[in-house]
């Protein structure tokens, strides 16, 4: 990290789980950080737990709507001056149910906030990060483990976090000319509250219904917390953070 110049960081769906630990462990490593998400009271008491109020900022934002994301940005710009970090976290599910019985209204909702949300807060780091001096910075995308490899009944959210992949690699390309890198962090079973189902036990690739292991989300905030320490000149364009046990790697 160059002294004192890149410490702007963005942080989307910020009030709980994955984004909330990122947030956490960003603020440990001394960034000023904006709390997004669209349910405000979760994200002003992460702001008051940090306990720096110089340093973390509270911003309602939904991902989904272009105009929210431009005033995310516009706030942090004002209050900072600048953005040398978007962890691009914001996702959200569908019922788990066979894909012949999900809705178009819930393929919908996932692809809003998934691919398209996603792309509308990478093309508005995008404008910020290249006019800004000095010039550059870095974006994060959450992608998933499913982005590489799916859960029975899953096809909305798979197939956004296999899009996902795409949005990295493109806009790592395209952000060359601007010092602008871009890389992706598969996680596999966090434990958040939305994850918790996993310790229950959920359906496997041959039908049966298993327990599987959990990986402390702390681990996975500093994991994003280390991708964000890189100088620009290094890039991880993709990190997988798994639980160990976890049913990945293999057959079945």
């Amino acid at each position: 990290m160059e002294p004192q110049a890149r410490k702007i960081a963005i942080v989307t769906g910020a009030g709980t789980g994955i984004g909330r630990a990122a947030a956490r462990a960003l603020l440990r490593d001394g960034w000023s950080v904006a709390l997004a998400g669209r349910r405000e009271p979760v994200l002003r008491q992460v702001a008051d737990e940090a306990g720096v109020p110089d340093r973390v900022l509270a911003v309602p934002a939904d991902v989904c709507q272009p105009a929210s994301v431009q005033a995310l940005f516009d706030a942090v710009v004002a209050r900072w001056g600048r953005v040398d970090l978007l962890f691009n976290n914001a996702g959200v599910n569908a019922p788990g149910v066979p894909l012949e019985d999900l809705e178009v209204a819930q393929w919908r909702s996932v692809v809003d906030t998934n691919l398209t949300g996603m792309f509308i807060c990478i093309q508005q780091a995008f404008r910020a990060m290249k006019q800004q001096q000095p010039r550059g910075g870095r974006i994060i995308n959450n992608g998933s483990i499913s982005a590489h490899a799916p859960r029975p009944n899953s096809i909305a959210y798979t197939a956004t976090k296999h899009g996902v992949m795409g949005l990295t690699k493109a806009a790592s390309l395209d952000g060359r000319k601007y010092d602008i890198a871009v890389g992706q962090i598969d996680i596999g079973n966090a434990a958040t509250d939305m994850a918790q189902r996993m310790a229950r036990g959920v359906m496997q690739a041959n039908g049966e219904i298993a327990a599987e292991p959990l990986l402390d989300v702390e681990i996975v905030g500093r994991s994003v917390a280390y991708m964000a320490g890189l100088p620009l000149e290094a890039n991880v364009l993709f990190h997988t953070v798994m639980a160990t046990k976890m049913p990945f790697v293999g057959r079945g």
